[in-house]
C-alpha cells in the first residue's frame, strides 16, 4: 500500500510506534467509525526520520527500546501527597519515551491542534496547557483553556477523578479547592502535573465534516518535563483503562472495537488502524482468543498456551515461586499484546526451549549478537536460512502462524537474529510478531482476533 495523495475525505493524525514507532494519519471518518494510516517513525514520511541512520541502526535502536519498555508494564506504585502539598498526588512509574507514537488531534472550541505521544500502555490523555509554570519546549502552540468555550474542570467528587485512585483536591493553578488535580511521574523521571478536565476532542476531515467527541476527560498539564520531544505536546493514552481514548470512544461511537494492520518494517507504505465498525476482524482465516481481565486494566492480556517450531510443540512455562520450572498455560493472562514493543519477550526457560528447537531446525552457523540484545543469531548473507513456521497457540484455539518476517530480522550484512528474547519480568507479544496480520480488539466481547493479511494492500 503506497501513500498516495490524500482524498478529499481524509484528515491527518500523526502517531509514531515506539519500537515500531509510527505516526498516524486519519484517512476516513464516519458515525460508524474511522480508519487511519500508521506511518513508521523511521519512514522517510515521518517527521522524526533521520536520514543519517541506516536501516540496521534504526532496528537496533528499536530493539533497545523494547528492553527498556519492560519497566513500562511492571505495576506502578502509587504515592499519596497531602492535598495541601504544592504538587497533587497521583504518581505512576511509567516510561513515556518507550511509547513513541505521536497522534495529532484537535482539542477545544475553537479546535486547537495538539500533538501527543500515543501510548497503548497508559490511559490518561494530557497536553501542555497555559499558564505553564514549567513546560518542555514544544513546536505546536500551547493549549489555552481560557480560550475554549467547551473546557470544564472536573470536581474532586466526580467518578473520573476517582479513576486516578488517589486524586487530590488542589490549588495548583486557579485556587479552586474543588478541582481534581493529577500528578504522574514516569519511570524515566518525566512528569506531568495539572488539572483534570472535560473538553471536546475533534478528529475532522478535509471534506468539512469533522467528528467531534464532546466531554472527553483529559489532563491539562501546567507542569511537565523530562524526555518528551519538542515535536509533541503531551500524551494520548490508548490502553484499556477507563480514562483512555479507546475506553472513552467505546462509550460514544466505536462500540469497543479497533484494529490495526502493520506493514513489515522494510516497507515504506503506511499501516492502518481502524475504530468502530471499521475495526471488526472476521472472515476466512480469522482466529480469536479471549482478552483476560487483570490488574492493571490498562494492558491487554492474552493466554499463550504453547509455541510450535514446525511440528514440535513446546508448552508455555515459567518459573514458579519456588523457582522450579513449571508449565503454566492454564494461568490466564500470561502475556501482554503490545503494538508499542518491537520484540517479543518470553520467560527464560520457555525461550531457551524455543532457541534449542530453532538451532536444531536451522542449518546455519550460530553466532553471537555483538550488541548483546538478541540471544540467537546465525551467520548468513542470504535471507533464506530455512526458518520453520513458528505457531503461537493462544487459548480458545487461536493458532497464529508466524512467518520468518515475524520472528527473524537481519541485524548485519552477514547476520540474521531471532526477534524473541528472554525476560523474567513480563511476557510481551510484540509488533514484529504482529506484522502482516489484521489484529482486532473487541473490548465488549473481550477478545482479540488475528487474520493473516498483506498489510501493504489493506
Amino acid at each position: 500500500m503506497a501513500l498516495a495523495a490524500a482524498p478529499s475525505t481524509s484528515t491527518k493524525l500523526y502517531f509514531p510506534l515506539a519500537l515500531l514507532a509510527c505516526f498516524i494519519l486519519l484517512t476516513q471518518a464516519s458515525s460508524h467509525g474511522f480508519t487511519a494510516d500508521l506511518i513508521h517513525r523511521d519512514s522517510p514520511l515521518s517527521p522524526l526520520y533521520n536520514s543519517s541512520m541506516s536501516h540496521l541502526d534504526r532496528l537496533h535502536n528499536a530493539f533497545r527500546r523494547s528492553v527498556t519498555r519492560v519497566h513500562h508494564f511492571i505495576k506502578p506504585t502509587m504515592t499519596s501527597l497531602s492535598s495541601s502539598s504544592a504538587a497533587p498526588n497521583i504518581q505512576s512509574n511509567i516510561i513515556p519515551s518507550a511509547g513513541e507514537y505521536l497522534m495529532n488531534v484537535s482539542i477545544g472550541t475553537p479546535p486547537v491542534e495538539v500533538l501527543g505521544i500515543a501510548d497503548t500502555g497508559s490511559d490518561l490523555i494530557w497536553t501542555q496547557c497555559k499558564p505553564c509554570k514549567r513546560c518542555f519546549n514544544q513546536n505546536p502552540p500551547l493549549f489555552d483553556p481560557k480560550k475554549s468555550s467547551t473546557y470544564h474542570s472536573i470536581p474532586c467528587q466526580s467518578s473520573s477523578c476517582t479513576y486516578l485512585e488517589e486524586a487530590a483536591c488542589g490549588t495548583l493553578i486557579n485556587g479552586d479547592h474543588d478541582t481534581c488535580e493529577y500528578s504522574y511521574r514516569y519511570g524515566d523521571r518525566s512528569f506531568t502535573r495539572g488539572t483534570l478536565a472535560l473538553e471536546t476532542l475533534t478528529v475532522g476531515s478535509t471534506s468539512g465534516r469533522p467528528t467531534s467527541l464532546p466531554k472527553v476527560v483529559f489532563g491539562c498539564g501546567h507542569e511537565n518535563g523530562g524526555t518528551f520531544d519538542e515535536s509533541g505536546s503531551g500524551l494520548i493514552g490508548l490502553g484499556g483503562g477507563p480514562l483512555s481514548l479507546i475506553s472513552q470512544l467505546t462509550k460514544s461511537t466505536n462500540g469497543g472495537k479497533f484494529s490495526y494492520c502493520l506493514v513489515p518494517t522494510a516497507n515504506t507504505a503506511a499501516s492502518k488502524i481502524s475504530f468502530g465498525s471499521a475495526g471488526v476482524v472476521s472472515g476466512s482465516g480469522a482466529v480469536s482468543t479471549p482478552l483476560v481481565a487483570k490488574n492493571p486494566d490498562t494492558f491487554y492480556y492474552l493466554t499463550l498456551e504453547a509455541i510450535s517450531v514446525g511440528e514440535k510443540r513446546l508448552a508455555y512455562k515459567t518459573k514458579s515461586p519456588d523457582c522450579e520450572e513449571a508449565a503454566v498455560a492454564a494461568n490466564e493472562g500470561n502475556i501482554i499484546i503490545d503494538s508499542g514493543t518491537t520484540l517479543t519477550l518470553l520467560p527464560p526457560g520457555f525461550h531457551d526451549d524455543l532457541v534449542s528447537a530453532l538451532e536444531t531446525a536451522i542449518n546455519a552457523e550460530r553466532v553471537s549478537d555483538p550488541r548483546g540484545i538478541l540471544s540467537l543469531c546465525f551467520k548468513s548473507k542470504s535471507d533464506d536460512i530455512g526458518v520453520p513456521v513458528i505457531t503461537a497457540h493462544f487459548s480458545g484455539g487461536a493458532d497464529v502462524k508466524l512467518q520468518a518476517l515475524n520472528t527473524f530480522a537481519r541485524m548485519d550484512d552477514d547476520m540474521i537474529c531471532f526477534t524473541m528474547i528472554p525476560s523474567s519480568d513480563v511476557a510481551i507479544f510484540g509488533n514484529l510478531a504482529q506484522m502482516n496480520f489484521l489484529v482486532g480488539y473487541d473490548l465488549e466481547e473481550r477478545s482479540v482476533s488475528f487474520k493473516p493479511t498483506d498489510c501493504t494492500k489493506h
